[in-house]
């Protein structure tokens, strides 16, 4: 939560709304960041094979610099028990997109196949949860109802 305060608190526009966004993996006692690199993310993606992880995922909006509203999504997410092989043709075909997810994967790719079991909703997965979001912005008059 605090990375995504930081993230809308530094932006200041007045009179403008801004949403900020952070999340993080945690698997166990471990949490992860995007890879730095391929053997990063091959290392990472072994890590959590066969595990449920949680994304931790944070939205905050502020209005005029100040906080105005925040959310944490948490979907579960569990990896099957896939193959060397797999990771290694996965990583073949996805290559450096996957060091743009905190999970080294991307669900809307080849990702999806790392799975056997997903929880929780898939906005909120992909960084950011826009039902509770757009819920907040209808309330308050910010979006058409």
């Amino acid at each position: 939560m605090e990375l995504a305060r930081r993230k809308a608190g530094d932006v200041y526009h007045p009179g403008a709304t801004v949403v900020g966004c952070d999340q993080l993996l945690v698997c166990g006692a471990d949490w992860f960041d995007k890879p730095s690199g391929l053997p990063a993310a091959r290392r990472q993606l072994q890590a959590l094979r066969g595990q449920t992880h949680t994304l931790e995922t944070a939205c905050v909006v502020f209005r005029d610099g100040r906080e105005i509203f925040s959310h944490i999504a948490r979907p579960r997410l569990t990896m099957r028990a896939f193959s060397d092989a797999f990771l290694d043709a996965y990583l073949a075909v996805e290559g450096e997109a996957v060091l743009g997810s905190v999970g080294a994967y991307r669900l809307e790719g080849l990702g999806i196949q790392l799975f056997d079991r997903i929880e929780g909703d898939h906005s909120a997965i992909l960084g950011l949860p826009m039902l509770p979001l757009l819920g907040f912005l209808r309330a308050n008059g910010m979006i058409i109802d």
